[in-house]
């Protein structure tokens, strides 16, 4: 890989001078890549909104150290990664392309698929419709899901003022994080990603009007976090991200009766307030997920929150390896 990314002296308070930072060209973009470790026994992080591969930071740390080749990235459109040339048209089957590409320059035939809030979407995607690129699959934030009619039922049973219903909006976003800094519009959504209870504006209201100014930060995010989430997202804008997951998400992906056979763990925390979604938790604790994904464990972490892999990091480390080494002592 190349030499270490410039933003590599600001992570190194986080010990992060051992990941190494590329761009590989895929699908007609460059994609922003970070990776550390080596090896036949690959993990590729797929990070949500409003995630980067920074992410991923103490996951690829924990995973290399136990003997593994961790790859985090950056989808298009964020971060250090190319947008689409028509970003607007982006769906989330440019990210599940772009992940079999990447695993094609970079000469994988398989890896374990690590996705957190929308990247859930992109492994479940290749989980269903590229098994035999898929080692096996854990996520976190959100449950099964693929683009297309049942995520425009669930939107269309949620409360109009709701942060997703309102971003799904053409102009409606953009013009409420343009009142803002990035740094400031960083900081909003995380400490309100981090609540237990749905983000729900009022109709005199605008999403980051929900957040005081005053509000700390959460204790397992530092201002260092911060700086490193902002200056990314300085460098990308929103353009995309809008689109993918918020404007996507109605887009057919084309899988008609999916099914996953490979391994997959479900990491949810208890206070995430996803669990809060219409009809969720009861798809989530019932037998219904089984008949996607037979091959299935949960584990549900009881102080986690939306946020669970950045603010209970060893815990779930923890799981990610157990869950890793149990895949790999049977395929490698």
């Amino acid at each position: 890989m190349a030499a270490s990314h410039p933003l590599a002296t600001s992570l190194s308070i986080f010990s992060m001078e051992e990941i190494q930072h590329s761009h590989v060209r895929v699908r007609g973009v460059k994609l922003h890549v970070a990776e550390i470790g080596n090896g036949p026994k690959v993990v590729v992080f797929l990070h949500g909104f409003p995630g980067i591969w920074y992410s991923w930071r103490h996951q690829m740390i924990a995973v290399a150290k136990a003997g593994y080749r961790a790859i985090a990235i950056d989808f298009r459109g964020y971060g250090l990664s190319d947008h689409s040339p028509e970003p607007e048209k982006t769906t989330f089957n440019d990210l599940a392309d772009d992940v079999v590409a990447l695993l094609d320059s970079l000469s994988i035939s398989k890896a374990v698929l690590v996705g957190k809030n929308f990247g859930v979407v992109p492994a479940h995607m290749l989980g269903a419709a590229r098994p035999e690129k898929v080692a096996g699959i854990i996520t976190m934030g959100i449950p099964f899901l693929l683009p297309g009619p049942s995520v425009l039922q669930i939107i269309k049973d949620l409360p109009k003022g709701f942060y997703g219903v309102r971003w799904k909006e053409p102009g409606r976003a953009e013009a409420d994080f343009g009142r803002f800094d990035v740094k400031t519009v960083m900081r909003k959504i995380f400490i309100l990603f981090s609540g237990s209870e749905m983000p729900v504006a009022d109709d005199d209201q605008e999403i980051m009007d929900l957040v005081d100014p005053s509000t700390p930060l959460p204790p397992w995010f530092s201002e260092e976090d911060l700086f490193v989430y902002a200056d990314l997202f300085e460098n990308s804008g929103f353009r995309t991200a809008l689109q993918v997951p918020y404007r996507a998400f109605g887009i057919d992906c084309g899988i008609t009766d999916p099914q996953i056979t490979s391994p997959v763990l479900l990491i949810l925390g208890e206070k995430d307030y996803v669990l809060k979604f219409p009809g969720i938790e009861d798809f989530i604790r019932s037998d219904q997920l089984k008949d996607f994904i037979p091959n299935m464990e949960m584990k549900f972490m009881a102080e986690g929150n939306h946020f669970v892999q950045e603010q209970l990091p060893e815990q779930v480390n923890q799981l990610i390896i157990s869950f890793l080494d149990k895949i790999y002592s049977h395929s490698i």
